[in-house]
This record gives structure tokens, C-alpha cells and sequence, in this order.
């Protein structure tokens, strides 16, 4: 007797990878407009993140001791708030001086906003150029600039007490996450792997920043003081900050001191600093600096300078310090452990995304396969 053959099942249909596209790019919409409705909670977020795991290191010395979990933790909440209050308070310093030099140099100022329009007048610019340029240099505008900025710096205080609850809980949690490797074994190795080299890599991009800054802002100081521009402690202070900044911090870190420059010594004075910063801060931050920074994280420049704009749309000011952060982790969450997104990692950067090893990781998982 001939069995009836059960009749076939048709196939799924399969996506084009067109339209594959397109739904990906609604889903990060999606995602993204969530983020940046909610950024006044998830800027904090990110920065308690990013903070616990630059921070993390502290815990080591103390486990190796035999000391308990919760020493360990201790020790990784004060590092961390010790960095946070440090960057705050060279802020407010910077900030507080700038305003009060503005105020005492006003005269100074209006005198030289009076000089520009003359001189942009006498070279055949229009009325509307020449009151644009005077409106920049009035000591109202530079006051309102410092306000605004001012009342940034004061949206981030008061976002620092979220910051500092989420410290403590991250702090504790990660003192448990330790042990994944251990309670999970093989079966999690390649997700636990692809983390901590996502926080290695955190820690050395901030390294590389805070060791470019430091030399940046002893260079810039000491060049300021030579010529005389009025603090320039509090400039080396501005340029070690902005330094955190990718690409575009110089710039933000060149704007006061140029302004002092031409107030107390006019345009050879404004010359001068221009020069220098453009020596010591293009050389090193922009051509040297991205380098190192490309070396440490596996991005490319072009996605490093994007990121800076894109976060900063996305989540605000704090977009601009945590936009390489914030990238390195969307990459790690979407991008790595799929060997199909290997064309993509190659080119965000990832010097080890190639289709070797993409090939390798799929052997490997299918070995894992029971």
C-alpha cells in the first residue's frame, strides 16, 4: 500500500535585504526619538555608566587583598565622585572667571568693537557685517554667551544627583556581574568577552583624552602667560575640558582667550594666540590625538567627528563627552556577534572585523551547537 507524501510546507518568504534596511532604519528612528524625548533621563544614565566603568580598575587592588565585596564597591563610588566633582568644579571655575574678566575689561571691549567695525569698514564690508561683528564682541553678548553656558552647566547639576544614586547601584551591581563568567561558563564567554572589551576600550579613549589634555593645557598655559593674556590658568583649565570633546574642542577652547587677546593687545595679540593654539592644539588633538584614539577604540575619524554632532543632537551637551562611549556601545550591541554585520564593523573602524574571523566566529558557535 503507497503512503500519501505529506504535502510541502511552503518556505517563509524572506525579506529583501532592501526592505530589511528599511525596517532597521524605522526601528533606530524609533529608538532614537525615544532617547532624545527622554534625554534628561538617559543623559545621567550614560554618564553613571560611563563613570563605574572608568572607575572599575579601583576594585582590583583591594580584591587581590582579600577584602570584602563591599570595600570594593566603596572604593569605586568615591573614585567616581571625585572625578565627577572634579570636572564640575574646573568648570565652575573657568566659568565664574571668565565672567568676572568680561565685566572688568567691558570698556575694553565696546573700545575694541569699535575698532573692528572701523577697520571691516575700511576694507569694503557691508553695514550688516560690521554690526554683526560688533554684536559679537558687546560685552552684553559675551554675557548672555556665559549665561546660557551657565545655565547648561546648572541643567547638569541638577542632574547630578540622579547621576550619583546611579553611581551606587551601578557600583554595587557590577561587583555581581564579576561572576557571569563563572556561573554562566562557555555558554556566555562570547557576550561577556565583547563587554569587556567594550569597557576596555571606554577607559582607554578617556585615557588618551586626559593624557592629551594635561599636556594641551600646560602647553596653552604657559604660552598665554608668555604673552600676557589676562588668566591664563583658567584657560589651560577651558582647554583641558574641552579636550574631552572630540575634534571640534579646540575651537570651543580657543574662543575666550582670542577674545582677551584682542582686547588687551589687539590684533597681534589675537594673532598670536590663533597661532599657537593652532600649532599645539591642531597638531596634537587633531592630527596626532585622533590617531591614538583610533588606535584605543577601533573607530574610524570620520565616525568619531560625526558622532560628536550626532550626540549632542540627540542627548545635549553631555552628547559631545560621551559620543564615542555611546557609539562604541551601539556597535557592540547591534553590530558585533552578528557575522553577518562584518562588512559594517570594517568600516566603523573595527581593524578586527575581517571575514576571517567572522568566519571563525561562525564555526565556533556552530561547534557550540548541541
Amino acid at each position: 500500500m503507497k503512503r500519501d507524501t505529506p504535502p510541502a510546507v511552503p518556505a517563509a518568504p524572506v525579506l529583501s535585504p532592501s526592505l530589511r534596511m528599511l525596517l532597521t532604519l524605522a526601528a533606530a528612528a524609533v529608538v532614537l526619538a525615544g532617547v532624545y524625548f527622554a534625554r534628561g533621563v538617559f543623559g545621567p544614565l550614560a554618564l553613571a555608566i560611563v563613570l563605574v566603568i572608568i572607575c572599575e580598575p579601583a576594585r582590583r587592588p583591594l580584591q587581590r587583598l582579600g577584602w570584602p565585596r563591599w570595600a570594593g564597591t566603596t572604593a569605586v563610588i568615591v573614585v567616581a565622585y571625585l572625578v565627577l566633582l572634579g570636572m564640575a568644579a574646573l568648570l565652575w571655575v573657568a566659568g565664574t572667571q571668565f565672567a568676572g574678566l568680561v565685566a572688568d575689561y567691558a570698556d575694553k571691549l565696546r573700545a575694541s568693537a569699535g575698532d573692528a567695525v572701523a577697520w571691516l569698514q575700511s576694507v569694503g564690508l557691508d553695514q550688516q557685517a560690521a554690526d554683526a561683528t560688533a554684536s559679537a564682541l558687546d560685552p552684553k553678548t559675551i554675557l548672555g554667551l556665559v549665561s546660557s553656558l551657565g545655565g547648561t552647566v546648572l541643567s547638569i547639576a541638577t542632574a547630578l544627583f540622579f547621576v550619583f544614586a546611579y553611581v551606587i547601584f551601578m557600583a554595587a551591581d557590577a561587583a555581581r556581574y564579576g561572576d557571569a563568567e563563572r556561573v554562566f561558563g562557555a555558554e556566555r564567554r562570547p557576550v561577556i568577552r565583547r563587554a569587556r572589551n567594550l569597557n576596555t576600550g571606554i577607559r582607554r579613549y578617556y585615557v588618551v583624552n586626559a593624557s592629551f589634555g594635561a599636556v594641551v593645557a600646560i602647553i596653552d598655559g604657559l604660552a598665554l602667560w608668555a604673552l600676557g593674556v589676562p588668566a591664563p590658568i583658567t584657560w589651560a583649565i577651558l582647554a583641558f575640558v574641552t579636550n574631552f570633546i572630540p575634534n571640534i574642542g579646540f575651537v570651543i577652547g580657543l574662543i575666550p582667550p582670542a577674545v582677551l587677546a584682542f582686547v588687551v593687545g589687539g590684533w597681534p595679540m589675537l594673532l598670536a594666540v590663533i597661532a599657537i593654539y593652532c600649532v599645539v592644539n591642531v597638531v596634537l588633538q587633531v592630527l596626532v590625538q585622533p590617531k591614538f584614539v583610533s588606535d584605543a577604540v577601533d573607530l574610524s575619524l570620520t565616525l568619531s567627528f560625526f558622532s560628536v554632532i550626532f550626540w549632542t543632537f540627540v542627548i545635549g551637551p553631555l552628547g559631545a563627552i560621551l559620543s564615542i562611549p555611546l557609539t562604541l556601545f551601539v556597535r557592540t550591541l547591534i553590530l558585533e556577534g552578528d557575522p553577518g554585520t562584518t562588512w559594517l564593523r570594517w568600516l566603523s573602524g573595527d581593524r578586527g572585523a575581517t571575514p576571517q574571523t567572522a568566519a571563525r566566529s561562525v564555526h565556533q558557535t556552530a561547534g557550540r551547537r548541541p
